[in-house]
């Protein structure tokens, strides 16, 4: 799995962590298609699935992935809810932090820092612990209290910062400017694989791909992953379609969704507005364009939910037994308005536990 500049073409460093490549400034990513090794066939662990997908490091595990795919009923639909609140820490965060923490152990990093709004900040924790990595994770100020206890918790030292979600970010790069390796689940590629375990995943639990996956997208990356593990699926003969991805933002901070609709013009109408759907308020996804080409190709959409549909909808899947941050509630309007037409399955992604958050 070869990863390079995607400005500059420059393989990424066989040493260290850098999280931006040194002689542009650019991203890093795969800059190959995912092919499924198809020497190995039994998939039980979240750790076989990533070795499927030419994911070689050795393991750092808490027990991630293999996530309950459940099936309720509403409205006469049959709608199946993939339960990654399950996950060790709580969010899906942990697919990825699993191969992102892997790899920096691999090039023996003893700390590292993060920025997050929460989840991905307690995820890092948990596994720099494993790892025995001295973690430091940039927050906002405003960040959920369950979500900084969680990363205290797991001996992390949490800097809070005042502002949106991006002064926590720009704290964050202010510092690994300054040399300490920056363990960014959004410039760092290295946790794309371990979300691609989800796609194989679902494939599994149901016998093919669905028809349709809804899922909450702030960063992208998520579905940037699963739309790479659906891909190589495919393209081995293990599924007979590719499903369209839906991305869904808060309205009040949507910008995948208007680069989606009206193109580059459309991110000038785009605010960091206050969303009770904090695990999406981000302003300036650096993989907008892969994002949205993702959407587009898989024969799906990004697109956003009102503020005041938000909390109701977290209600309705509580009175179904799924109890989800806010976050995780934008999947439910989206999921109810797809045309019957449409057929099935239909999967949507609950991201973040509801432990997790004030009520």
């Amino acid at each position: 799995m070869h990863v390079a500049c995607l400005n500059c073409g420059r393989p990424y460093p066989n040493f260290g962590a850098s999280y931006r490549c040194p002689a542009c400034g650019g991203l890093y990513d795969y800059v190959e298609p995912i092919a499924l090794d198809v020497s190995r066939s039994s998939c039980v662990t979240f750790w076989d699935r990533a070795a499927l997908l030419g994911f070689d490091l050795a393991p750092l595990t808490l027990g991630e992935g293999n996530t309950p795919l459940m099936e309720c009923e509403v409205f006469g639909r049959r709608i199946y809810l993939k339960c990654e609140n399950t996950n060790p820490t709580g969010s899906f965060k942990d697919r990825g932090t699993a191969t992102l923490v892997s790899f920096l152990r691999s090039r023996g990093i003893t700390e590292a820092i993060e920025d997050s709004s929460g989840n991905a900040g307690a995820s890092f924790a948990a596994y720099a612990a494993r790892a025995d990595i001295r973690a430091r994770v940039y927050v906002p100020e405003n960040a959920s209290g369950p979500k900084r206890a969680q990363i205290e918790m797991y001996g992390a030292e949490v800097a809070a910062i005042p502002g949106p979600r991006s002064s926590a970010a720009e704290a964050a790069w202010r510092t690994a400017e300054g040399g300490l390796p920056y363990a960014s689940h959004a410039y760092l590629p290295f946790n794309l694989p371990g979300y691609a375990t989800c796609a194989l995943e679902i494939a599994e639990q149901l016998g093919d791909a669905p028809a349709v996956v809804v899922l909450p997208v702030g960063q992208g990356g998520f579905l940037l992953g699963l739309e790479r593990g659906f891909r190589a699926l495919l393209q081995a003969g293990r599924i007979s379609r590719m499903p369209a991805l839906v991305g869904v933002q808060a309205a009040a901070c949507a910008p995948l969704a208007a680069l989606f609709d009206m193109g580059i013009m459309g991110l000038s109408f785009v605010t960091e507005g206050t969303t009770v759907a904090e695990g999406v308020r981000v302003r300036s996804p650096l993989r907008a364009r892969a994002v949205v080409d993702a959407a587009r190709q898989s024969g799906g959409r990004l697109t956003s939910v009102d503020e005041a549909a938000i909390l109701p909808a977290r209600d309705s899947l509580a009175r179904l037994g799924f109890y989800v941050e806010p976050t995780s509630a934008l999947v439910w309007p989206t999921v109810l308005e797809i045309p019957p037409e449409i057929g099935g399955p239909i999967v949507a992604v609950l991201t973040g536990s509801g432990y997790k958050v004030r009520n």
